[in-house]
């Protein structure tokens, strides 16, 4: 589709590199195919989308979540009773570690990484406790001529269990914990993905997960990780969106990454997530 103005939603950017947020439309209600068309193709152009005012059981997030993909479920936290595939990302007002609070693309430990995550805010702290989002077309885009010619060619190992990640779960799974250690998964993927439909290329690497370059040892590949690290960070690839209550978010995992802020310590805050069946990076 692509349009350069939509017919049936409205759209206001978050920033001038990612990010959208998507006015007059109640996800919980049945839409019709041409508005969801539209939120779709936003989502992909945009990489992610934003709403206010939701109003979601967990049988009509699920719906709407069908319609964007296959839910999975997550490996580590447990989910809602009888909606597993919906996992509440709770920190309470005790708990000083946050959940994922690392940049990340989510579970890239994964053979199929998911497409996409969709999370919905139930409570929010009075301050704080916004989502950072990273433009990882724009982090490639913008590499030299030979990083790109080096990084084409090159794979990766991708691990459940790296430290500062494995941290930030530590709050969670005292309470949530499905049971596994969180370092038995491990998967290699290209360093450059190709968006499977935007057919776009994008910087495939995170800090959580990443360990080292296929054929390299750790030693060789950590200098160049950790510039990859800075670089797909840059302020001028992100937005930066604040949670109120009953506000969604949709991002895709395929060419983002995000990074929860961790600055409302004494406060609660829980998010329902479900993540979407992905593919195989290629």
């Amino acid at each position: 589709m692509n349009k350069k103005e939509y017919e049936f939603i409205k759209i206001k950017k978050v920033s001038g590199s990612i990010g959208a947020v998507i006015e007059n439309v109640q996800l919980n209600n049945d839409l019709n195919e041409e508005v969801f068309d539209e939120i779709y193709d936003a989502f992909l152009k945009y990489q992610v989308i934003f709403f206010r005012d939701q109003k979601f059981s967990p049988e009509s997030q699920k719906s709407f979540a069908n319609k964007i993909g296959t839910p999975i479920i997550y490996p580590f936290v447990k989910g809602l009773e009888n909606f597993p595939e919906i996992t509440p990302i709770l920190k309470k007002e005790t708990d000083t570690n946050n959940f994922g609070g690392i940049w990340h693309s989510d579970t890239t430990y994964q053979d199929e990484p998911p497409k996409g995550t969709m999370l919905y805010a139930l409570e929010v702290p009075d301050f704080g406790g916004d989502t950072e989002f990273s433009n990882q077309y724009l982090a490639y885009d913008t590499l030299s001529e030979g990083m790109k010619n080096f990084l084409n060619n090159q794979k990766a190992v991708n691990i459940s269990g790296k430290g500062r990640v494995a941290k930030t779960r530590s709050d969670i799974m005292k309470h949530s914990s499905v049971g596994l250690k969180g370092d038995e998964l491990e998967a290699i993927h290209p360093v450059v993905r190709t968006h499977p439909e935007t057919k776009r290329k994008s910087l495939y690497v995170n800090e959580a997960h990443t360990t080292h370059f296929v054929g390299m040892s750790v030693e060789e590949s950590t200098p160049i990780l950790e510039y990859l690290y800075k670089h797909q960070i840059k302020s001028e690839f992100t937005c930066r969106f604040k949670w109120e209550k009953g506000s969604v978010a949709i991002w895709d995992n395929r060419c983002t990454m995000h990074y929860p802020v961790n600055d409302y310590h004494g406060y609660r805050r829980l998010m329902h997530r479900i993540t979407f069946q992905g593919d195989k990076p290629f």
